[in-house]
């Protein structure tokens, strides 16, 4: 077998090639920075579900009439559609919504496509709806963005200025900053628009003899411009210009509404105003009124430079129009959590490199280490300049796909620069080392990398929401590891065949003066710069020297010396042990009992489990980052009692939170910000989603608590507590206190999903459940509540036919006057400079609030036999009664559906409360006509665990596939899965001794994961063994590896353990240590380190809780499976050996036996 054989291709020309190696690398540096620098950041990916909204407003009409004639027709047409998988509606007062969801093989374009299609089908139906104008009703088909709905940050405009003047500099500001390309669109929140009203005095235009429908055409046909055509005359041609448009809404008064009979002016039977609307909405911060600007950035644009602009149109427009005494304060301000959370991630990074490095340079030496960590800087480096091209952006994601393969992106780097290494103590020279060294394990490398990339793979086929979600993590890993390969192969072989020594070299004397003079150098001139020009970059340089002065001072003092001991003292040391152990262990029955033992501790770890059980999540339970307060009053509460109600629940939120303010500072540094909104988007949006209807009885107050460093310890889900027991009891209100959602939308912890027909029997039974579970006292579920109700007061008019039509008078008639007088009509508009205001026509305020006036009021028209003018008051042909209607209507697949749904108390876990809930109404009976399912958070965890459990078959299945094709052997691909198997118990250990919960998401996530890791090890070992089994049938000039003698195996297997111990230990180390200060909640901050000479050191924060439980079930499981892999492995293959032998040595004595 000759050395060339054992070269591999793409090294050896990198190791001739060394030149164009290094210039290559330098230009992946110059890309990769410069694709980090430009990359948009945001807190996690932009999503597009594959839904598409159908919206249709139809004013004045109750939720069932929605639902009747707007969205039944509507979901019979698009239920065909092919690619369809769901659909759900809501049917609101006024407004309908229609969600339909498509599978993941349609895009989104197609979609919208094809739902258009059907609409416009639908609409050209002759029984499709009208409005008031008589244009049909038209439906919206659009999709969501989440990204693009979400404000990045608020703007709270006050001072001692009307809310009209202050929306009017909001207008300014709006104007202003939709310049910015980055920003989509800015909404004015906190102050209604205005209207010219025309009040009518119902006494005095009956008294004339006046109808609605005068008014609509006198004022119709006054206010409007128009084109007469073109004059022709004397040779010059004159447009003929009908100026008629109103300059002053006050002009409206002077308007004749009737001649014949008498003069009748505007002015004499109606007020006109120019006024803000009836009040919708409230807005206030930290208890004062406010006009509020929400910005919304564009889809894949970056966040922080959006917000960055933002801040410096607001600088330019305090220093030219807006006055000095306006208050201008930020909120909700996106791009600093964004920033602190790339800022911590990227600070993982360096941490974990810091580690991975100390760990390599303890074990190879400080030369050899910078080659191996050569490839974390570069790997991601490359995997930012590919991320980059492809469009993604920077964010927790990407970042924790970084983070995730940091401790691997140098396994194959330990493995190559261990191998060369060795092939040099045996006095290969320089260049053959590399050549040979990287030959003998490029196969293994390439198919070890293989499958930890096979591991990650079927995440990318994720479906749903939270497959768009995850695809970030597989792609990023599959890039980086792919990098690090490249990096291995290459990069590596071009610097240890030009580089690579057998021994470390401490600091010279002559050496060490020189670099003391030129880092003090620069380290006091630089700093001296740094405080002269306040300059971050100069202190960061001249800090930088100055560490660089120490840690060379503390290698050539300490780290030199205990390098070298480790290296040549301790861990051959440690080797021999390792060999001494497996030689003892591979003799007789110890090898069986060693298996047993394995065996049976996995086995036990399961027994453990199931004494033991943990908690089952579906998300990581975050610590809250906003608390939110619904208040809720029932159906046709005034806005006024509503914001009463608020106003006294933001007092005592407000109360609770002052204990954080800073005597110093006068600030509270726990809450960033206190917002109130009555009516107006006070809605929750796990209940009110979709919905565009007015709220008045609905109010919410949202706390939003500063970054979690800033918090001084303060334990957020404690101030949750604190908020839920003080705001109880406002008589006639629900109040309910929730925190931010972790992840994607998935609704409430607690939500049982009726189905039936008979929405009334529905209710009744929804009732009768949350009584029969209440008496239960199932622990932990806040309140039981129904998200459907029919508490919506109504007035049902019945118009007596008979009667109506002897007078003239039809139900359509008698149904727009109403319309009219309550609603009122749009029938005009004023143009003020660049702004439209709707004329509205109603009746006046106080009469149209009066039952009595409103239902005595006459119909005036024109007999249209005699010519006559006629007058029919409305009681006179109809009667009315009180009744009640639903707030809305919910439908899911063409069914009726309503939510009964709860939040979970703080220490509760909603998995076993659902279980309880489940099992309790096994023993309750429903109607055959309704059924129910659990929906929500326990929906997407059904979903999600099946995606997993067959994402966890395929990675093994992909697994199993390579490392056949690498070794061709059954037993050997048994032997190297089995510790896939030991990982596993190696989690559940980990879980049970160290009392955590199970996450689905995150452990199953962390399983899968470990499959790919583990196996490198199995494979790097296994392969080694058959390398030297090659080398050792070569020598003896023997056909195969049967031919060797058991003890011959059993020395090449102790051996080449004893070789493999140091790179099967480092890989395992290094992923480990590059997860722990993920894992722990280690934050540190190198750039302040350098710039400030402070670490900023402290424990926790959103990112541990959210990935926390897969880094532990990858250290759990890692660990583990790695000690016992380096016994595992050597036993299982020399006593697969010993089986194979000792049935060869039978048969062949059955055949001797024969002859």
């Amino acid at each position: 077998m000759s050395h060339k054989n054992k070269e591999f291709g793409i090294s050896s020309w990198a190791v001739d090639n060394r030149v164009t190696v290094y210039i290559l690398t330098l230009l992946i540096v110059i890309t990769g920075v410069i694709a980090y620098v430009t990359m948009p950041r945001e807190d996690f990916p932009e999503i597009i579900e594959n839904k598409v909204y159908i919206s249709s407003v139809f004013p004045g009409n109750s939720a069932e009439d929605v639902e009747k004639l707007i969205i039944k027709p509507l979901e019979k047409e698009v239920k065909n559609i092919s690619g369809v998988e769901k659909i759900t509606s809501n049917s609101f007062q006024d407004y309908g919504m229609i969600i339909v969801e498509f599978a993941d093989n349609v895009t989104i374009e197609d979609a919208k496509t094809k739902i258009k299609d059907k609409v416009d089908v639908i609409k050209a139906d002759t029984d499709w709806p009208n409005l008031d104008n008589g244009s049909k009703v038209e439906p919206s088909v659009f999709e969501l963005n989440i990204s693009e709905e979400v404000p990045i940050l608020n703007i709270n405009l006050k001072g001692n200025y009307t809310t009209q003047q202050l929306k009017k500099y909001g207008e300014l500001l709006q104007d202003d900053i939709e310049e910015i390309k980055e920003v989509k669109k800015v909404d004015i929140l906190g102050v209604d628009d205005k209207e010219v009203e025309i009040a009518v005095d119902i006494f005095k235009m009956t008294a004339a003899q006046v109808s609605f429908d005068e008014i609509q055409n006198a004022v119709k046909y006054e206010n409007m411009t128009l084109s007469g055509g073109n004059l022709i005359s004397q040779g010059s041609r004159n447009n003929i210009r009908i100026v008629g448009e109103i300059k002053d809404p006050k002009e409206l008064e002077n308007i004749i509404v009737k001649s014949f009979g008498g003069t009748v002016y505007l002015k004499d039977i109606a007020v006109v105003s120019f006024k803000e609307k009836e009040k919708t909405t409230y807005a206030r911060e930290k208890g004062q009124e406010v006009v509020m600007l929400n910005v919304k950035k564009r889809s894949n644009q970056n966040m922080i430079s959006a917000i960055e602009q933002v801040k410096e149109k607001l600088e330019k427009a305090k220093e030219s129009y807006l006055p000095s005494n306006l208050t201008i304060e930020l909120s909700n301000d996106q791009s600093s959590r964004v920033e602190h959370q790339v800022d911590e991630l990227s600070n993982h990074i360096i941490f974990g490199i810091v580690l991975v490095m100390i760990v390599l340079m303890f074990t190879m030496g400080l030369r050899n280490s910078l080659f191996v960590g050569a490839a974390i800087p570069l790997s991601m480096l490359m995997a930012f300049t590919i991320l980059s091209a492809f469009g993604l952006t920077l964010n927790t994601m990407v970042l924790f796909g970084l983070v995730m393969g940091l401790g691997m992106l140098v396994d194959d780097g330990i493995v190559v620069v261990d191998n060369v290494f060795a092939n040099m103590q045996k006095g290969m020279d320089r260049v053959s080392a590399s050549k040979i060294g990287i030959g003998e394990i490029a196969w293994p490398v390439i198919s070890s990398t293989a499958t930890t990339l096979m591991a990650f793979l079927p995440f990318a086929l994720w479906p749903g929401t939270m497959g768009k979600f995850m695809k970030y993590f597989p792609i990023t890993l599959t890039v980086t590891l792919t990098a690090s390969l490249f990096v291995a192969m290459v990069v590596n072989a071009a610097m240890t065949g030009g580089s690579m020594d057998t021994e470390d070299r401490n600091v010279s004397n002559k050496s060490a003066k020189l670099y003391t003079i030129i880092f003090s150098v620069v380290g006091i001139v630089f700093v001296f710069l740094g405080h002269l020009t306040d300059s971050t970059f100069a202190k960061a340089i001249g800090h930088l020297a100055i560490i660089s002065l120490g840690l060379m001072w503390l290698y050539k003092i300490k780290l030199y010396q205990w390098t070298q001991d480790f290296q040549y003292n301790f861990f051959p040391k440690m080797e021999n042990k390792y060999k001494n152990f497996l030689a003892k262990l591979l003799t007789g029955k110890r090898a069986w009992l060693a298996l047993g033992t394995i065996i049976g501790m996995l086995f036990f770890s399961f027994i453990l489990l199931g004494i033991f059980p943990r908690k089952v999540l579906f998300f990581p339970d975050n610590i809250p980052n906003q608390v939110i307060t619904y208040i809720e009053y029932p159906q046709g509460t005034d806005i006024a009692k509503t914001n009463k109600a608020t106003l006294f629940v933001e007092k005592q939120v407000i109360e609770i939170l002052n204990k954080y303010v800073d005597p110093k500072t006068n600030k509270n540094y726990l809450a960033e910000s206190i917002v109130s909104q009555v009516g107006v988007g006070a809605g929750n949006p796990n209940v009110d989603a979709g919905s565009a209807s007015e709220t008045p009885y609905k109010g919410k107050v949202t706390v939003n608590f500063s970054e979690y460093k800033f918090r001084r310890g303060v334990n957020t889900t404690e101030v949750l507590d604190e908020i839920r027991a003080k705001v109880k009891g406002i008589a006639g209100a629900t109040v309910t206190v929730e925190k931010d959602a972790n992840g994607p939308p998935a609704g409430y912890p607690i939500s049982v999903q009726l189905t039936g027909t008979d929405y009334q029997e529905m209710l009744v039974e929804a009732d009768k459940m949350i009584a029969y579970l209440n008496a239960k006292n199932i622990p932990g579920i806040e309140r039981l509540s129904v998200d459907v109700n029919k508490e919506s007061p109504e007035l049902e008019v019945k118009v007596d036919r008979v009667s109506a039509g002897s007078l003239g008078v039809s139900t359509g008639q008698l149904g727009f006057n109403l319309r009219r007088s309550v609603y009122g009509q749009e029938i005009s508009t004023y143009k003020e400079g660049d702004d439209d205001y709707n004329i509205t026509m109603r009746m006046q305020d106080d009469q149209r609030k009066n039952e009595d006036v409103l239902f005595n009021q006459s119909i005036t028209f024109r007999n249209q036999n005699n010519g006559q003018m006629m007058q029919v008051p409305i009681s006179a042909v109809s009667q009315t009664n009180k009744t009640t209607t639903y707030n809305q209507i919910k439908r899911k697949n063409q069914k009726r559906i309503m939510t009964v749904y709860s939040n979970v108390l703080t220490g509760y876990n909603g998995d076993e409360i659902t279980k309880q809930i489940e099992s309790e109404l096994k023993s309750y009976k429903f109607p055959k006509t309704v059924s129910y399912s659990f929906s929500g958070v326990q929906e997407e965890q059904g979903k999600n665990q099946s995606f997993l459990m067959y994402a966890l078959f395929l990675a093994l299945a992909g697994i199993t596939i390579i490392i056949v094709l690498q070794f061709n052997s059954v037993s050997k691909t048994m032997v190297i899965l089995f510790t896939v198997l030991l990982s596993f118990s190696g989690v559940f250990y980990g879980y049970v001794i160290a009392n955590m919960d199970f996450v689905i998401l995150m452990t199953m996530m962390g399983i899968i994961s470990l499959a790919g890791i583990v196996v490198k090890n199995g494979i790097v070992l296994m392969d080694f063994f058959v390398l030297l089994l090659d080398k050792k049938v070569a020598e003896n000039n023997l056909k195969s590896h049967d031919d060797l003698s058991l003890e011959e195996i059993k020395d090449i297997i102790i051996e080449s353990g004893k070789n493999r111990l140091r790179p099967v230990l480092l890989t395992a180390l290094t992923a480990i240590l590059g997860l722990i200060p993920l894992a722990i909640g280690l934050n540190f901050d190198f750039f302040s380190l350098i710039t400030e000479f402070n670490p900023h050191l402290y424990m926790g924060g959103d990112n541990v809780i959210f990935w926390g439980p897969l880094a532990w079930t990858i250290i759990f499981g890692l660990t583990y499976a790695t000690v016992l892999t380096l016994v595992m492995v050597p036993v299982m293959f020399y006593l697969v050996k010993r089986v194979k032998y000792w049935l060869r040595d039978r048969r062949n004595a059955r055949q001797a036996n024969a002859v």
